[in-house]
Order: C-alpha cells, then structure tokens, then sequence
C-alpha cells in the first residue's frame, strides 16, 4: 500500500474509533465559568435556544416532581439506616446551563439535600485526583498492592483491582459497617434484598452494590490519608466556587484511625443515610467542570485523560464508565445525543451533560421516567 492510500486510510477509520465512546467538548473559548457566590444568565435567544420550547421543558419539570418520601419510603426501600437523614426535602428543582451561563432555572436551588448515587461520580473523580498525583499507578493495579488491612487478603479479594471498583465489577467479598456484600436479609436491605448467587471472577461480572462501592470509597480514605471530603473541597469544590453549605456525611459508624486521627469513611450514596448532601447550583459547576474536561477557567483540576477513561463504556454490565452512566447505546435517554452522559441518584437527582450541544442539567427530586421527556425538550429548544 502506498504512503498516500494508507492516511486515507487511517483518517477513514478514526471516526469509527472515536464512536465507541463519548466524547467531553472541546473547551469553548466562550464558556462562562461563574465566580463564587455570583452566575451570570443570559436569556435564551442569546444562547441559541427557543425561548418557548425551553419555557414548555421547564413546565415539564415542574410537573414531572419526585415523590420520594424519606419516612414513607427510606427504611421498606433500603432497609435499616447507618447515618443521618432528613425528614424533608425541597421541592423538584434544577438548572439548565449552556456555554456555562444559566439559561434556565426552576424551584430552590440553593437546597442542599442528599443526592443518593450522584455521589459514585464525585467519587470516580476522586479517585482520578489519585491517579493524577501517582497514588495509583495504573488502575488495573490490584488493590491488594496498596490497601494492607485486611480487606483484600483472601485469594478472591485479592485479584481485585481499582477498575473493578470503578466499573462495579469488584465482586468484593465481605461486609463493611454492617452491611454484607451480599445483600441478604430484608431487615439489612429492604425491598433491595438479592436472592443468593454464586461469586463470579472479579472485573467479570457487573453488579451495582453499595457495600462494595463503600469498601473502594475506604480504600480511597487510605490512600491519601485523609477524608474524602476534604480532598473533595480543596482540590475540587473551592476552585470552582462552589458553596460551603454542601456535606458529604460519614454513617455513624464509619470511622476508621488515620495516623492517631479518627475520619469518617464517607459513603457512594444515601442507600443507607448521610452521602452526599448538596444543591443544584453547586451540582451545575461540578458538572461544568467535567463539560470542560476538567479545566475551570484555565486551571487543570483534573486531567482529561482520567475524564476520557470515565465515560468510555465498560465491558460488563449495562452502559456504563467508571460509575457514569453513558448513552452510547442510545438506552439511557433515546432523544438524548450517544455522548451524553450522567451521574445518577435514587429520588430522581441528576447531573446530565451533552458535550455536543455544551448542556448542563442539573435536576433535583425528578420522576425518574420523566428524564427522557426532559431530554426531548431540551433538545426541541436547541436552535443553533
């Protein structure tokens, strides 16, 4: 084959690579990135958007809230709790961002209440700040290299590796703050309750399991030796002006000893109480940093090749990075872009970003069937 038959070649096939995962936008020069405490709007037309169609999207959301009840529906749901709740919650709320201006924004979303399993993606990102820094070396790592206490030890925990974890592939065995990896016993875990299974080889088989995401979330605490959430507000949340009113609660019984100090071991959710405790607006400039494959405002906060990695689909288990959920398969939201991807919670919470059209959407206490709908509209009002 000749050198010129063989570029044309190669450059054929690049988009048949690119297609097998989403893609984060190229930075718009443009993009808006809030200072703390302030955030500009603009008004639809500005941004290239329908005003009328937006206005029916958001009229949606507000129709479309969520009825989740933490008396009613907590304890019969998850069965019985580690950590604190709140008895209320805010009404459905959230904001639409493009270019990083709000273009839309709906109920209290200065609210900060728990986001359930939104929390496992500020966790992937955590642990992206660990690969950053060299305290992992390569995620297909064993665990067992780097964690000495005890959790990996067996010949079956010990095979597993960080991106097990991240996949939710681990197939760890054992329990953690009460709470056995096998999901037994509608006491321990409600309705959520799994019929026995045989263990399958780690990084073979997907299963999303709470008590297997909290052994990585530990994991984590004991690599860098200090709580996540303070690794979470320094090298994260500070930098991108984010509230101090947003918390990410321990259980009651999950702290560990750390050089002399005790430091609550937080959790990937609020299946069992405490996680992560925050607002729309604050969930708006997380997500718009991931948008901005992990720049804000010309700063690095997290690399781009991390972020690339978390939203390339796993092997096993439904469309899936680590622990973001993708649309590369056109499942998750049908109307939505193949690109687009999301952090996800019990309740109805969301952080759902569309790099193609430069979205952010941030939707607090929603009807979980009621996203795609919300998709549709969003992209009706899209006009340029």
């Amino acid at each position: 084959m000749n050198r010129s038959l063989f570029v044309r070649c190669l450059f054929a096939a690049v988009p048949l690579l690119a297609a097998t995962a989403p893609r984060l936008n190229a930075q718009n020069p443009a993009t808006y990135f809030p200072p703390s405490g302030k955030w500009q709007k603009k008004s639809p037309a500005e941004l290239g958007l329908d005003a009328a169609k937006l206005q029916q999207a958001i009229d949606y959301a507000q129709a479309n809230g969520s009825t989740w009840d933490f008396e009613k529906d907590q304890v019969p749901t998850f069965g019985t709790p580690l950590g604190p709740l709140p008895k209320q919650r805010a009404a459905t709320n959230g904001i639409i961002l493009r270019h990083g201006y709000i273009v839309a924004e709906f109920g209290d979303t200065k609210a900060n209440d728990p986001v359930y399993s939104v929390a496992k993606s500020f966790l992937s990102t955590v642990a992206g700040l660990a690969v950053d820094r060299g305290l992992i070396k390569r995620v297909d790592d064993p665990v067992a290299g780097y964690i000495h206490d005890g959790g990996y030890d067996s010949p079956h925990n010990s095979k597993i590796t960080w991106k097990h974890h991240l996949q939710q592939a681990s197939e760890w065995e054992g329990s953690m703050w009460g709470k056995n990896a096998d999901f037994a016993g509608v006491e321990q875990f409600g309705n959520g309750q799994r019929k026995p299974r045989a263990l399958q080889v780690p990084g073979s088989y997907y299963e999303y399991n709470d008590v297997r995401i909290n052994r990585f979330s530990l994991s984590l605490l004991r690599l860098f030796g200090k709580g996540l959430p303070e690794v979470l507000k320094t090298s994260i949340m500070d930098p991108i002006g984010a509230s101090r009113e947003w918390q990410w609660r321990p259980y009651n019984n999950s702290n560990v000893e750390i050089d002399g100090r005790q430091i609550g071991s937080v959790s990937g959710g609020t299946r069992w109480g405490g996680g992560l405790w925050i607002n729309s607006q604050d969930l708006a400039r997380f997500g718009l940093l991931v948008l901005n494959h992990g720049k804000w405002d010309g700063r690095r906060l997290v690399s781009e090749e991390w972020l690339k990695l978390a939203v390339t689909p796993s092997e096993h288990g439904p469309d899936y990075g680590y622990l973001w959920w993708l649309n590369t398969k056109k499942q998750q939201w049908p109307h939505g872009p193949a690109s687009s991807f999301a952090a996800i919670g019990n309740g109805g919470n969301i952080i759902w970003i569309d790099p193609e059209h430069d979205i952010v959407f941030v939707w607090h206490w929603h009807r979980t069937q009621a996203m795609d709908g919300m998709v549709q509209r969003i992209m009706a009002a899209v006009t340029k």
